[in-house]
């Protein structure tokens, strides 16, 4: 159900990747749209850890299977549905929208595997960056605009919040925390329930027996808080499995043998 991203070249929504530079793109704009399409079909978005307590209150929040493992913001419980976002990349109603959505087109990059240093790149199969009449210009005069400065400052924090994310993980590792995780939705008019699984969950039992030291610590660093808002957010599962039905889009039930 929540696997993390496919371990290809390329992350999540991104077709390609080009440097931003001001010898190729100098009269270049970039566009704002109300359209999300890449997030159509997507259902489950990467999430970073200070993004947990807003989206906990629009969808669960469950951790990816294999390592590293993930957070991810399910916005839908079946491969290829999202039920915040239309077919034509509009919300549905008022939703958040993680970080590593609104990033895009845009992304930090390293240029060769060999340095250290990220170059602001971007998917050059997009309609929102090109020579276009409107739109923000990227460049004035060879230098990066503040609509530009704006996009890497956010790159740049994105990255940051991705590094603290992955300490959070670790930290749920290192006291063997994240746990398979398994939810049973039961439909009205169904005998059997609709199982969903392939994700990870906190143990909230193994949760509970940690040392008291180390619930302190996490509690004066708003880790605790985060768990929190991860285990309270499961309970968004049905009223997500809700929104499937609602739309059409729900489970076909398995007839008993």
């Amino acid at each position: 159900m929540a696997s993390a991203p496919q371990a290809t070249n390329l992350p999540l929504f991104y077709n390609d990747l080009m440097p931003l530079n001001s010898r190729d793109h100098g009269t270049w704009k970039s566009r704002t749209t109300d359209q999300a399409k890449w997030l159509v079909g997507q259902h489950a978005i990467p999430l970073t850890a200070e993004e947990f307590v807003h989206a906990s209150r629009h969808f669960p929040i469950v951790f990816s299977v294999g390592e590293p493992s993930v957070p991810l913001a399910l916005m839908g419980l079946n491969e290829g549905i999202n039920t915040f976002i239309d077919d034509n990349g509009a919300p549905t109603g008022p939703v958040y929208i993680p970080a590593y959505a609104r990033r895009y087109p845009f992304m930090l990059a390293k240029l060769t595997p060999d340095t250290e240093e990220l170059s602001l790149c971007f998917d050059p199969t997009t309609d929102l960056i090109g020579e276009f009449d409107d739109g923000a210009a990227l460049f004035d005069n060879g230098e990066p605009t503040e609509s530009c400065k704006a996009t890497l400052d956010f790159c740049r924090n994105f990255e940051e919040a991705g590094f603290r994310t992955q300490s959070f993980v670790e930290e749920l590792n290192k006291h063997n925390l994240l746990m398979d995780g398994e939810v049973a939705i039961q439909q009205a008019g169904n005998d059997q329930p609709f199982v969903y699984r392939g994700f990870r969950m906190v143990d909230q039992e193994k949760l509970r027996d940690l040392r008291g030291d180390v619930l302190r610590q996490w509690n004066q660093n708003g880790m605790l808080g985060l768990i929190f808002a991860h285990i309270f957010s499961l309970e968004l599962m049905s009223e997500v499995f809700g929104r499937q039905v609602q739309q059409g889009k729900g489970p076909v039930p398995v007839p008993a043998a």
